[in-house]
Parts: structure tokens; C-alpha cells; sequence
């Protein structure tokens, strides 16, 4: 086969952008902490790059591409990247080296546990931390992708469609999120309630550099520079400004005032929710996905988890699974083979099978999740504690774990909260109190 040069530079730049998602990941969660866990909340996210980075070469890579063995893994033929050179891959990418192919998926193994963190930050141990993202990439992640996207995988098979990751990424990680957050148990009430976001422009800022490196993520799936491509980056950036829109909207009748917190997770709930369906659908049903997207999502962060009581701290499972979740019924409705042959008409084209499909694919993925992330959390628990002890919690975890404080001349442990009963009837802050710890 012939190498493309304009797909493999595609495709190297998108792997490029797909790797600077993880520090964009890094900021909109740490903006979103106390100012005493911003450190150990962003190390969440580059020890994701550091450690997935190894063992994807080492194993993970194989086990999620490597040769079929009956449906469900690959083997461990490609230990090492052994065979895994610069000729292209006609299973997986033809215009591409293997090796760019197995970068760029390796960017997306290395933010899908990273977006596990959001759900239990401010309270896991960070050993606990790095034996689960290294044990949960291997077997959880390398299992659903292969079953997804593997040559031979049973879901491919079966006829499930995700371009980009709604199940691989977002449902999988979201819903392992949810398990992980009920494992490790809450946070005490001092420290779940009437705190703000110790640094909004900061999240915002993550949040802008996700959009941008969401366009390797989505675009980059069609591997290579052509028409899909196109589709996939159109789609991507309309869902974004549907559901941030569709959030802000949401957000201004239900509690009065729209937040750039809001917009911010709206951008994001929209990228979430278009991933399994960019190369699949049109603009028109990118802007629906995404409009819908920011509804639901919105909906389960604000109203579902305060009634459940769990305590999803950065709301990974509101966001990425509700929104991964919505985003793979959308393509079964959604999807056109005029938009991409080598997909299949959704609902609204005529083929209701898609959704029965879609909806397969999404049981399994929540099961995968459910199981493999209450099992390896249990066996972590039986060699290390899971998590900080009230004191640690108090003190907060940058200097605890860490030894060290995000911000030089700060007071530390000392935050800014704000009381709901201190809120005039308008919803403005009337006073302000300043509290250690």
C-alpha cells in the first residue's frame, strides 16, 4: 500500500490536538476545586498521559487492535508495538504508517480515564488513583474498544455505530465515574457544600482548548484529510454552540441568571453528545444533538444529582455519560449513509434496527463499566485506602499528597463560600464569609 502524506499529516496534527485535550482537561477541572486540591486535581489528568503513554505501547494498544480472539479482545501479537511499523494497516487506516494510527488512538485511551477523575476529585489517594487508571485502561477500556472499533469485535459486528468515541469514551468513562464517586463514598458536608469554583477563568479556558482539540478528536476519526473529515469538524463545533446555547437557555429560566460556568459545560455536553454521531450525520441533526445534548445534560447535573445525593464532584457521569449516552441514541436516529456509505441509516431514514444496536452497544458498555470499575476498586481497596482521611480532606490534598500549594501567597486552606441563605431575592451576593479549611 501507498502512504498518503496528506492523511498521515492529518492525522499526526489531530493526534497532536486529541494529547492537548488532557491538559485542557486539566484546567476545567481545576478551575472547578478549592483552591488547596487544584494541584492534585490537575495531576489526575497528566498522570493519565504518563502512565496510559506506556502501557498502550506495551499492551494496550494490542489488546484493543490486535488480532480477534472470538469477538472479545485482541491478542498479544502486537506486545510492544512488535509488527506495528510504518506500513499502513488495511484493517484499521490504509493511507497512514501503523504507527500513526495506533498515536492517534492512543490519545484517546489517555483522556478516557482521565475524565474518571472529575467524579472523585478532592478525596481519592493518589497511589489508589494510579493503580486504577493503570489496571481500568487495560482491561475495561481495551475491552470496549476492541469490542466497538476492533476488526472482529462483536459490536462492530453487530452493526453499532460510534465515530469517535460515545461509548468508547464518554459512556465508559462517565458511568465508571458514577461507580467510582459511590465507592469511595461523598465528601463530608463542609467540603461537598456552598463552595465556588476557586478559579472560573480557568475552566473556561480549559473548556475553549477541549472545543479546539475536539476537532482531532471527532475530525481526525475519519483518518484523513478529506470530505468526512469536513462533516466531522462542521458537526462538531455546531453541537458544541447548540448545547452550550442550549445550556445558557436552560440554566436563565431555571435559576434566573446564565453563568459562564454553564456555557462552559454546555460546550462541553455538546462535543460529548456529537462524538459517536459526527461522521455520521448531517449539520441539521449535529445542531439537534447538541441542543438536546445541553438539555439533558444540564438536567443531570443540576436537578438529578442533587435529588440522588451522590457526589459526582465535577459531574464526569452528568456530562459524559448522559451526554455519550444521548449522543449514541442520536446517531441510531440521526445517521445517513448520504453523509458516510460506510455507515447505515438511522431511524429517520427508514431502519429502526440501528437504535435496537445503538442501544446493545450502550447496555454493554454501562455493564463493562459497572463491573470492571466496582471490581478493581474493591481489589485496590484490599492493599491501599481509596481514599484521604478527614484530617488530609481539611488540610487539602496539594500539601497533604503532594507537599506542595497552587498559589504561593495564598492563606492556605482559607476559600471564598457562598452561603444560598445569603442570597438576596434576586439571587446576588449580599455577604461573604471566609472559612480554613
Amino acid at each position: 500500500m501507498t502512504i498518503d502524506t496528506g492523511d498521515t499529516a492529518w492525522v499526526l496534527v489531530c493526534s497532536a490536538l486529541v494529547l492537548l485535550m488532557t491538559p485542557g482537561l486539566a484546567l476545567f477541572y481545576g478551575g472547578m476545586v478549592r483552591k488547596k486540591n487544584v494541584l492534585s486535581t490537575t495531576m489526575h489528568s497528566y498522570v493519565a498521559i504518563i502512565l496510559v503513554s506506556i502501557s498502550w505501547v506495551l499492551a494496550g494498544f494490542s489488546l484493543a487492535f490486535g488480532p480477534d480472539v472470538h469477538g472479545l479482545i485482541g491478542n498479544l501479537s502486537w506486545i510492544g508495538l512488535r509488527g506495528v511499523g510504518i506500513e499502513p494497516n488495511a484493517d484499521y487506516a490504509g493511507t497512514i504508517p501503523a504507527l500513526v494510527f495506533m498515536g492517534f488512538q492512543m490519545m484517546f485511551a489517555i483522556i478516557t480515564p482521565a475524565l474518571i477523575s472529575g467524579a472523585i476529585a478532592e478525596r481519592m489517594r493518589f497511589g489508589a488513583y494510579i493503580a486504577f487508571i493503570l489496571i481500568w485502561s487495560l482491561t475495561a477500556y481495551s475491552l470496549i474498544a476492541h469490542w466497538v472499533w476492533g476488526v472482529g469485535g462483536w459490536i462492530r459486528t453487530l452493526g453499532a455505530l460510534d465515530f469517535a468515541g460515545g461509548t468508547v469514551v464518554h459512556i465508559l468513562s462517565g458511568v465508571s465515574a458514577l461507580v467510582a464517586a459511590l465507592v469511595i463514598g461523598t465528601r463530608t458536608k463542609s467540603e461537598k457544600t456552598g463552595f465556588a469554583p476557586h478559579n472560573l477563568p480557568m475552566t473556561v479556558l480549559g473548556a475553549g482548548i477541549l472545543w479546539f482539540g475536539w476537532f482531532g478528536f471527532n475530525a481526525g476519526s475519519a483518518l484523513g484529510a478529506n470530505g468526512l473529515a469536513a462533516v466531522a469538524f462542521v458537526n462538531t463545533n455546531s453541537a458544541a454552540a447548540a448545547a452550550a446555547l442550549a445550556w445558557v437557555l436552560t440554566e436563565w429560566v431555571h435559576n434566573g441568571k446564565p453563568t459562564s460556568l454553564g456555557a462552559a459545560s454546555g460546550a462541553v455536553a455538546g462535543l460529548v453528545a456529537v462524538t459517536p454521531a459526527a461522521g455520521f450525520v448531517t449539520p441539521l441533526a449535529a445542531l439537534a444533538t447538541g441542543f438536546v445534548g445541553g438539555v439533558v445534560c444540564y438536567l443531570a447535573v443540576v436537578v438529578v444529582k442533587k435529588k440522588l445525593g451522590y457526589d459526582d464532584a465535577l459531574d464526569a457521569f452528568g456530562v459524559h455519560g448522559v451526554g455519550g449516552t444521548w449522543g449514541a441514541i442520536a446517531t441510531g436516529l440521526f445517521a445517513t449513509k448520504t453523509v458516510n456509505p460506510l455507515g447505515a441509516d438511522g431511524l429517520f431514514y427508514g431502519n429502526p434496527s440501528l437504535v435496537a444496536s445503538q442501544l446493545i452497544a450502550i447496555g454493554a458498555t454501562v455493564a463493562v463499566a459497572v463491573v470492571a470499575t466496582f471490581v478493581i476498586l474493591k481489589l485496590i481497596s484490599l492493599f491501599v485506602p481509596l481514599r484521604s482521611v478527614g484530617e488530609e480532606e481539611e488540610m487539602g490534598l496539594d500539601l497533604c499528597l503532594h507537599g506542595e500549594k497552587a498559589y504561593g501567597d495564598a492563606v492556605l486552606g482559607t476559600d471564598l463560600i457562598w452561603e444560598p441563605s445569603e442570597l438576596s431575592q434576586g439571587g446576588s451576593l449580599v455577604t461573604s464569609k471566609m472559612v480554613t479549611g
